[in-house]
C-alpha cells in the first residue's frame, strides 16, 4: 500500500507520555468484551514511500489471534534457523536504528508539544497523529537522501523504518515484532544481541538484537517497568528482579546488575480461551482423564497443577476453570495477571480479579513499602464480594498462604506449584509454608495441605532428542493423586488415580478412592474408568 495508507492502519496500543525514554508502551489490552484476536496484537501491513502498491497482509499467514491453527503435540524442535527470522517479518538487525532513534526523538518531540493523552480516545487520536508525523519525517528524510546523492530506499528498507519507528514511538520497540508474532511463545534474552525465540511447539530460533548496548536494553526495561499503565514495578540495581504482565498479557520476567548481563524472559500464552476438549485434541491428556478432571471441578474440590517450567501448567488451569458453572462468581489472585478470567466474559461473566502490587520507596513503620498491596489483602477485601470460588494463581513462595486461605474459606480453589512430581508438590508447598513464618512448624504445614489439597495433577514436559539432531518437545498429563489427612491425622495419604508407565506419554487409570466415586454425579465416566483399570492390570 501507499505510505499515505500507512496512516489508515489499525492502530495498537495507548502510550505513555512520548517525551521520555526511547520505548514507551505495551500493545493494548482488549477492551471488555472484545474477540481473543485483540490481545494478539496489530497487524503488520506493507507499505511504500514512492507512491507504489504492495498487498497488505498478516505476516503470520493466517489471523493474528488465531491460536487454533492445526498443529500436534509433538514438533520438531532445532537449534538454529537462520531464514525464520526474515520469513516472518521480525526487522532486520542491519536497520539504521541511529536513524530510527533520531526520528523516534523528533516524533515524540512534536507529540509531547501537543499534550499528554487522557483516557482511550486521546490514545487513539494521538496514535493517528504519530502515523502522520512518522510519514512526513520519513518523506523529508527520503528526499534529502536523494538531494545528497545516496540510495532510494526500497520497499522493504521503507517498511521496516516506518515500523521500527511506530514501534519505538508507541510499542515495545525492537522487541514489538516478537511480541506480535502469533507463532513465538517465548522470547529467550542473554544480553542485547544475544535473542532466540522459542516457536509453538518447542522449535528454537535466533532473533535479531533488541538493543544497541546491554545499558540500553537496561534502560529499557526499567522505563517499561516504571511506566506501565497497567502495574508500576521497581526495577533498579536495588531492585535487581522484574516480574511485570504486559498490556497484551504476556509475562516478562528479567534481572540485571546480579547476572553477568540482562537476561530476559518474555512467555506469551497462545491459548487463552482453552477447555479440557481443546488439550485432548492437542494429546496433552485422554477424554477419561478429561472426565474425570472436569468432574473434580464441578463437585467444588479444589486442585494443585504442578509442572516443571514451561510444561503448560497455566494452560490446564485454563482448561478446568473452563468447567466451572458459568453462573458462578469467581475471584482470581495473582501477583501479575496470568489466567484472564477477566477477559473471557462469553466463558466467564463473573470476576473479579486481584494483581498484588509490590510497594516502592522507603520502607515505612510497619516494616512495608508504601503501595504494597497483597494476595492476602486481595483475599481479605474479597470475603464481601459474594464468591462462589477463589482462585489463587502460581505459589511460588508466600503466596502459599493465600493459597491455603482460599482453599480452606470456600469451594473448589485452582492454583499452580513448581516441581518434579505430583508428591513433591506437596513436599515443594511444606518448605513455602515453613518460610513464611515462624509459627509454621512442619507438621502443622502437612496438616494444613491435606486438609486444603483435594487433587494434584503433574504435567510434564519431554524433550526427545532424535538422530538427525533435531528434538521433540511433548507436554503432557503424567500423574494425577489424590490427597487425604493420615491416620490420626498426621501427615497426608496420597492415591495415584491414573498414572503415566514409565516411557508412556498418558497418565492412565490406576486406582479410585471410594469418596470419588460420587463423581459420577458430575459426569465423570466410572465405567469406562473400570475398563480402563481392569485393561491395565489394576485393581
Amino acid at each position: 500500500m501507499s505510505i499515505e495508507e500507512f496512516e489508515e492502519q489499525p492502530t495498537g496500543t495507548g502510550s505513555a507520555d512520548p517525551s521520555s525514554l526511547p520505548l514507551f508502551t505495551t500493545p493494548e489490552t482488549p477492551r471488555h468484551g472484545a474477540p481473543p484476536s485483540a490481545a494478539r496484537g496489530r497487524r503488520r501491513g506493507a507499505f511504500t514511500l514512492d507512491g507504489g502498491r504492495a498487498d497488505a497482509q498478516d505476516r503470520s499467514g493466517g489471523e493474528p489471534g488465531d491460536s487454533r491453527r492445526p498443529s500436534t503435540n509433538v514438533v520438531p524442535l532445532q537449534t538454529r534457523d537462520v531464514r525464520w527470522a526474515g520469513e516472518h517479518g521480525w526487522t532486520p538487525a542491519d536497520l539504521d536504528w541511529a536513524l530510527v532513534a533520531s526520528l523516534r526523538q523528533q516524533a515524540a518531540d512534536r507529540l509531547s508539544q501537543e499534550g499528554n493523552p487522557v483516557g482511550e480516545e486521546d490514545r487513539e487520536a494521538q496514535q493517528e497523529r504519530g502515523r502522520a508525523i512518522i510519514v512526513e519525517l520519513l518523506r523529508r528524510e527520503a528526499t534529502e537522501a536523494l538531494r545528497a546523492g545516496g540510495a532510494v530506499w526500497d520497499v522493504a528498507t521503507q517498511d521496516a523504518l516506518a515500523r521500527a519507528v511506530y514501534d519505538a514511538v508507541f510499542g515495545l520497540g525492537r522487541l514489538q515484532p516478537l511480541v506480535d508474532d502469533p507463532d513465538v511463545e517465548n522470547i529467550m534474552i542473554f544480553g542485547h544481541d544475544s535473542v532466540f525465540v522459542e516457536l509453538t511447539g518447542g522449535r528454537q530460533v535466533p532473533a535479531p538484537a533488541v538493543a544497541e548496548s546491554d545499558q540500553e536494553l537496561v534502560d529499557f526495561l526499567s522505563f517499561v517497568a516504571s511506566r506501565s499503565e497497567v502495574n508500576a514495578r521497581p526495577f533498579s540495581p536495588s531492585h535487581p528482579s522484574l516480574d511485570l504482565r504486559l498490556d497484551g498479557g504476556a509475562r516478562l520476567a528479567a534481572q540485571a546488575w546480579v547476572t553477568p548481563r540482562p537476561q530476559v524472559n518474555i512467555r506469551r500464552h497462545r491459548l487463552r480461551e482453552v477447555s479440557l476438549e481443546d488439550l485432548v485434541d492437542l494429546d496433552m491428556l485422554t477424554p477419561l482423564a478429561a472426565s474425570f478432571l472436569a468432574a473434580v471441578i464441578r463437585s467444588g474440590r479444589s486442585v494443585v497443577v504442578s509442572g516443571d517450567q514451561n510444561a503448560g501448567k497455566t494452560t490446564m488451569v485454563r482448561g478446568l476453570c473452563n468447567e466451572i458453572p458459568r453462573n458462578e462468581v469467581i475471584g482470581t489472585f495473582e501477583t501479575e495477571y496470568e489466567l484472564h478470567l477477566h477477559q473471557m466474559p462469553e466463558r466467564h461473566p463473573y470476576v473479579h480479579a486481584y494483581e498484588a502490587r509490590p510497594g516502592s520507596g522507603e520502607v515505612g513503620p510497619d516494616g512495608r513499602q508504601a503501595g504494597e498491596y497483597t494476595l492476602e489483602e486481595a483475599l481479605r477485601s474479597s470475603f464481601r464480594m459474594n464468591l462462589n470460588r477463589q482462585i489463587v494463581g502460581e505459589v511460588r513462595g508466600p503466596e502459599v498462604e493465600a493459597m491455603l486461605t482460599a482453599m480452606s474459606s470456600g469451594a473448589g480453589s485452582i492454583s499452580t506449584t513448581h516441581a518434579r512430581n505430583a508428591v513433591g508438590a506437596l513436599g515443594k508447598l511444606v518448605q513455602a509454608i515453613m518460610k513464611s513464618g515462624h509459627h509454621a512448624t512442619h507438621d502443622y504445614a502437612k496438616l494444613a495441605l491435606a486438609d486444603s489439597i483435594d487433587v494434584i495433577a503433574h504435567v510434564t514436559r519431554h524433550v526427545q532428542s532424535l538422530p538427525d539432531g533435531t528434538s521433540r518437545v511433548t507436554r503432557y498429563l503424567s500423574e494425577i493423586i489424590t490427597v487425604a489427612p493420615g491416620e490420626e491425622y498426621r501427615g497426608w495419604a496420597t492415591t495415584h488415580v491414573f498414572k503415566a508407565e514409565p516411557g508412556a506419554l498418558f497418565a492412565r487409570a490406576h486406582v479410585l478412592p471410594d469418596d470419588y466415586r460420587d463423581l459420577a454425579r458430575f459426569g465423570f465416566d466410572l465405567a469406562a474408568y473400570a475398563a480402563e483399570q481392569e485393561q491395565g492390570g489394576t485393581s
